[in-house]
């Protein structure tokens, strides 16, 4: 027969973590050991109350699993955390290159969690890492943090930087997403164009995405003389989503004479579609994108160029300095334009 240890739940101040079980962890947030089990690691399978109720409860009591003391006791080697919308966006695959080339040597081990692109919807795994994760650190790329999460996280002093999104609790390392915008635009101004084209992927999360801050430096830098036209377009993030959307774009009677995506995957999209009107580039449509991944070298799209491998290497030179105590920093890397043939 289980015998129940006693109730922490009349204790104001948090239990030690070697005293607190998942059953307190049930008690306290009145709800079943399962439930509990689910919310910490498969957090798909409750809703969003019964998890925050469950974390809250978790944090109050100080509950660690047992199997993340094991793995704090093993700090020596470390393990950490690199969360990003890899599957959305292969320029997170470039980032996490950085960061295991820097963990290996430094034979620190890396668990990767993907996460569905932050245009699209927010997820409950973030929320629970700071509690299953049996993590001594944590990378977080292109993704912004809730405030309630990035709270929880900061109190558990769960080690955390942030990778080209914003935070004001974390180290972050990035580039000026504002000026990825603009420096196209100021090239295609300078190129003599005066209609202009944004294609962006659907927003759907309600926060400033990339694609949103991009578009602000475009425009402050195409809408510098009032003869200048902007149109604004959004699409699916896809190839076909976007030559479908383009098509339509430029099938105006005043068409844009040139065009930013706001990634390069978007552009590709772009390009077949001037090829689908008989549009020639640049002659009749200039077209650029970002990020400058293998997609832009194939296609000779002129784009903005990131320093995807470097932001990861720095990212975990930030965090590993943050472990042994440095203070929180920013560190914002330097973007340039990458002319091509398409301009």
């Amino acid at each position: 027969m289980l015998q129940r240890l006693p109730s922490p739940l009349d204790r104001k101040t948090p239990v030690p973590a070697q005293r607190v079980t998942i059953y307190q962890v049930a008690e306290r947030a009145g709800v079943s050991i399962s439930t509990v089990s689910n919310a910490l690691n498969k957090p798909d399978r409750v809703s969003d109350s019964t998890r925050q109720k469950v974390l809250s409860a978790a944090d109050e009591l100080g509950f660690v699993p047992s199997a993340e003391a094991v793995g704090h006791a093993r700090r020596g080697s470390g393990r950490i955390g690199v969360m990003a919308p890899f599957t959305s966006y292969s320029s997170y695959l470039r980032r996490l290159s950085g960061v295991l080339g820097a963990a290996a040597a430094a034979d620190v081990d890396v668990v990767v969690f993907d996460h569905e692109s932050a245009a699209q919807s927010t997820s409950p795994v973030l929320a629970s890492l700071p509690v299953h994760g049996r993590l001594d650190g944590l990378i977080v790329m292109g993704l912004e943090i809730e405030s309630s999460i990035a709270d929880r996280l900061h109190r558990r002093g769960l080690p955390t930087v942030v990778v080209d999104a914003a935070s004001d609790l974390f180290c972050r390392v990035g580039v000026d997403d504002v000026d990825s915008g603009r420096l196209p635009g100021a090239h295609l101004v300078g190129g003599g164009h005066r209609r202009f084209g944004y294609l962006m992927e659907e927003q759907l999360a309600p926060y400033e995405s990339q694609a949103v801050k991009r578009l602000a430096g475009f425009r402050e830098a195409v809408t510098s003389f009032l003869e200048q036209e902007l149109v604004v377009m959004s699409c699916r993030n896809s190839i076909p989503a976007a030559r479908s959307a383009a098509r339509e774009m430029l099938s105006s009677p005043q068409r844009p004479t040139a065009i930013m995506a706001h990634h390069d995957q978007l552009a590709i999209g772009v390009l077949l579609a001037c090829r689908d009107l008989g549009l020639s580039v640049p002659g009749e449509v200039a077209v650029v994108g970002c990020d400058d991944g293998e997609a832009a070298i194939a296609a000779d799209l002129t784009t903005v160029h990131q320093p995807f491998e470097e932001s990861g290497q720095v990212a975990f030179a930030v965090l590993r300095a943050q472990r042994e105590g440095s203070l929180r920093s920013t560190v914002e890397l330097e973007l340039r334009l990458s002319q091509r043939s398409t301009t």
